[in-house]
């Protein structure tokens, strides 16, 4: 471990891997684990206790696992109960409750807000100030720009609490809400501000408030080059599995068929 050396407080009942980075004024509890290779920035807080901590004598933090790689950059709360996959990475000022799940080469943009009991699959990236309700099940690849909230209470305030799913490849842009039990499929695109409920599915073009499928997206064509951008694995590459080898040969290496 290295240490900048002022001010941390790690628990004797943590696990710290090999080569871990950990910056000032940071504090992690009882069971944390963090995997190899992991920078933990300036004023964390990993492991942070739930709320039975400060109520019961008999209190004992769950487990929380950051496996090997991640980035978790300043002032990042994360609370117990979660974990993580190989090479999380997180903006400054996020905040992930309880109960969380992520896959592997996941992003957290600055200022995102999970609310907990959450599950993400592989190569999710989310930009700044994303509010994820809990209950939401996010699948592999999706992308989810700033300002989008997902929300769970359909008749607020209540005890129900039925959160958002979308499917593989989808994309959620700018300044979106969506509603309780909400469904969108794979390869979806939600267009901007749009206000979105029910059902949609693979390929849907969604926009408006209220939200509409419009058409399948691959119809989109671009104003440019009046080729369709989607599905847009065929089209961006960066950061993803497929870089180097193009998504064809990649998806059908890894099952996902004809996705």
């Amino acid at each position: 471990m290295k240490f900048n050396n002022r001010n941390v407080y790690i628990s004797e009942k943590a696990i710290i891997g090999k080569n871990v980075r950990i910056g000032d004024n940071t504090v992690i509890y009882d069971y944390v684990k963090i995997g190899d290779n992991s920078i933990i920035a300036n004023d964390c807080i990993l492991g942070e206790p739930l709320n039975d901590y400060y109520f019961s004598d008999s209190y004992e933090n769950p487990e929380t696992v950051i496996m090997e790689g991640a980035l978790i950059r300043s002032h990042t709360i994360i609370y117990a109960g979660s974990v993580f996959g190989e090479n999380f990475s997180t903006g400054h000022r996020v905040t992930i409750r309880e109960k969380s799940k992520f896959g592997n080469n996941c992003r957290l943009g600055t200022v995102t807000d999970i609310q907990g009991y959450v599950e993400f699959g592989d190569n999710c990236w989310l930009h700044s100030n994303v509010h994820i309700g809990q209950q939401s099940k996010i699948g592999n690849y999706v992308f989810i720009y700033p300002y989008v909230v997902l929300t769970n209470d359909p008749t607020p305030p209540s005890d129900t609490c039925i959160g958002v799913t979308i499917g593989d490849f989808s994309i959620i842009a700018v300044g979106t809400v969506l509603l309780p039990a909400t469904e969108i499929g794979k390869h979806c695109l939600v267009g901007a501000q749009s206000l979105v409920g029910g059902k949609y599915e693979d390929y849907s073009l969604i926009i408006g408030n209220p939200g509409k499928r419009l058409k399948d997206v691959r119809d989109l064509k671009s104003k440019q080059t009046g080729e369709s951008h989607y599905p847009w694995p065929d089209k961006f590459s960066r950061g993803m599995p497929w870089e180097n080898e193009g998504f064809d040969v990649w998806k059908i290496k890894n099952g996902y068929g004809n996705d």
